[in-house]
């Protein structure tokens, strides 16, 4: 039996192991412990961690302090070696090539031994390592070469062994069991891609202002695209000049200049993308909520199973879902897409379907390269559609089981933070589920690192069809030049592809809300985007999007029908140049 023990710094790992190794060994001195940690005189502190470790072993243990793969060679069946552990040992060896300096692999023959030996191991074998993601590592050369190189270690390793555990705060997280069949390991060299299946075809442009839209219902063959699907023209920013026009007539309202706050920045650059001074209010605000399941969910990194995806989209077409009822009294109409929705839903919400869930993208990736352009085109489609009938307003919504987790490792990778330090609840999952979930983002973020530079492929690796289709809706939007309010983690983490894929959509974006995923948090300040409201949401749908619609509304109104000074008669003294320019400030919109 070979066993992985995972954990952070401070974690309780190592004392967890050797609980394990206590209640399981069969007699007296049969446990070899393979200290992989080199002493160092000079250094005071590491070595009364070193005397800490030794005194809290059994006397009866034997130490080894020498080649772990050797030692693992030579044990007996009746033995048990606990290696403790690989974080030390990777150090070492770095030390011994002089590879700081190197390109990673350079000790790929002393990784490869020490793998081959703990895969022929004969006794009974429990290998500790620190967990990459749940550790503070610097950002340096060599800090990135010991993250990649121990990271690919350890995966080999949760490879090779029957049994993996992660330890936080001393309580030990099962991932991978030998009795358990649904866990399998945490990477496969040929993925299977997600089944595609056929989707009808869109019927005419929806009516006006429903409150859920339903497509057509005829058949079509498998959705297809091709190259041109992620080639967007370039954006054309809101209109510069208006904005300056709207800017100089909240000088003219009948208040303090900037008395208004971020309502007057917000009505600037409503006035910018309408391009009119002063901006209407809109007549035609629309949520599209993007549906689809996620392979990973698989994993347990929700506190939902899979099948709620298909019975929430049904519950949006009914009307009775968040959505509905927040877009009933903000003036908005809502219409469902099932983009990769595992399960069958209503024929009339399937029009860009591409898929029947997206991959597991800790081990496999989320879809065909074929796909992702389908679902790029679905989202480019989409947003046409919705403008072609008139929609002067869009939001994106979405709604997934697992889907904040691809939505977590995009944003993670894209900023270069580290799993434990992104990760939120989700759907309010507990300390063993986000154990789980950081596990999941660690594992799939080693498989998007390589394809950070190239959005497509990072799409195609690590996202969603859903995910896809909203970055396709989003550039799409900005195409078209119509303002959009982006909603929560699901949707901005989209919109940071979308903004790769059409440089310069994001100026025609808001931020709705912020909600309390930390990895929201990191995904706004990336784009500079400032949001309307904080209500410590986390639901999704659209609905906190749809909860600022009334604060846009809002400014849209104080400076369109605000009265001026001069047709209310009010005095202006005192309205000094020094006040003035607390409004003639640049506000970039809610950037």
């Amino acid at each position: 039996m070979r066993t992985l023990i995972l954990g952070g710094a401070r974690s309780g790992k190592s004392a967890y192991a050797e609980n394990l190794v206590t209640a399981g060994v069969s007699g007296p001195g049969a446990v070899d412990y393979v200290a992989t940690g080199r002493h160092d005189p000079d250094d005071t502190d590491w070595e009364s961690r070193i005397d800490r470790h030794r005194a809290r072993r059994p006397a009866d243990w034997t130490t080894v302090e020498g080649d772990a793969a050797e030692h693992l060679r030579g044990l007996d069946d009746g033995r048990t070696v606990l290696v403790d552990d690989l974080g030390t040992w990777l150090t070492a060896q770095i030390d011994d090539a002089q590879a700081w300096d190197l390109p990673r692999g350079s000790i790929a023959d002393r990784v490869d031994d020490l793998v081959d030996a703990i895969t022929r191991c004969r006794g009974t074998l429990v290998v500790v390592s620190p967990e990459t993601g749940l550790g503070v590592i610097p950002e340096t050369a060599a800090g990135r070469l010991f993250r990649d190189e121990l990271g690919a270690l350890n995966a080999r390793v949760a490879e090779a062994c029957d049994e993996v555990a992660l330890v936080v705060a001393g309580l030990p997280t099962t991932l991978k069991s030998a009795s358990s069949a649904a866990i399998s390991p945490a990477v496969r060299t040929e993925p299977a891609a997600p089944q595609s299946i056929p989707a009808p075809v869109a019927a005419a442009a929806p009516a006006a202002a429903p409150t859920t839209v339903v497509a057509g219902t005829e058949a079509r063959p498998e959705p297809t695209a091709g190259p041109e699907a992620a080639e967007f023209p370039s954006i054309t920013p809101p209109d510069a000049a208006v904005a300056a026009q709207a800017r100089d007539r909240q000088l003219l309202l009948t208040k303090p200049a900037g008395s208004l706050g971020r309502l007057e920045d917000l009505s600037v650059w409503v006035a910018s993308c309408q391009s009119a001074c002063p901006p209407h209010d809109f007549t035609r605000a629309r949520v599209v909520v993007f549906a689809g399941d996620h392979g990973v969910a698989r994993a347990g990194v929700s506190a939902y199973p899979s099948e709620v995806t298909g019975q929430m989209v049904a519950n949006i077409v009914s009307g009775g879902a968040a959505v509905n009822t927040i877009a009933a009294v903000s003036g908005a109409g809502v219409r469902v897409e099932d983009i990769s929705v595992e399960t069958d839903t209503a024929p009339q919400v399937r029009s860009h379907k591409v898929c029947r869930s997206s991959g597991s993208i800790d081990r496999e990736d989320a879809m065909t390269a074929e796909q992702t352009l389908a679902a790029i085109a679905a989202g480019r489609a989409i947003a046409d559609e919705e403008v072609d009938a008139g929609a002067d307003l869009l939001i994106a919504g979405e709604m997934g089981i697992g889907n904040t987790t691809p939505a977590t490792v995009l944003i993670a990778a894209l900023t270069g933070t580290e799993p434990v330090a992104a990760v939120g609840r989700g759907t309010g999952v507990d300390d063993a589920g986000w154990m789980r979930k950081t596990a999941a983002i660690r594992d799939a973020l080693r498989r998007a690192r390589p394809v950070l530079g190239d959005p497509l492929a990072l799409l195609r690796t690590s996202s969603g069809a859903d995910l896809a289709a909203m970055a396709g809706f989003l550039a799409q939007a900005a195409v078209r030049r119509t303002p959009v309010v982006l909603d929560g983690v699901v949707v901005t983490a989209s919109a940071l592809l979308a903004e790769a894929l059409a440089p310069g959509a994001g100026a025609w974006w808001v931020a709705g809300h912020r909600s309390t995923e930390p990895a929201h948090i990191m995904a706004l300040q990336r784009l500079q985007l400032e949001p309307i409201i904080e209500m410590d949401m986390r639901l999704g749908e659209g609905s906190g999007a749809l909860l600022a619609l009334p604060v846009l509304r809002s400014a849209i109104v104080t400076l369109a029908h605000m009265a001026t000074f001069e047709s209310a008669g009010v005095s202006t003294e005192g309205n000094t140049d020094a006040t003035r320019s607390q409004a003639t400030a640049e506000p970039a919109g809610d950037r």
